[in-house]
């Protein structure tokens, strides 16, 4: 998982295609409340934001 991080910003720096940082930053932070949210009671409160 370190891998793909390193290969991104890599891929980042070496085409200077900086504005897909908060992209994927923002993907990744979506996709972790969504998981962590699964069991939680918060859920029917989180899904309706989606």
């Amino acid at each position: 998982m370190l891998e793909l991080f390193k290969d991104f910003f890599m891929f980042v720096r070496a085409r200077k295609k900086f504005w897909m940082v908060p992209l994927f930053v923002t993907l990744v932070m979506l996709g972790a409340l969504v998981v962590f949210s699964q069991g939680s009671a918060f859920a029917p409160f989180i899904y309706t934001l989606f």
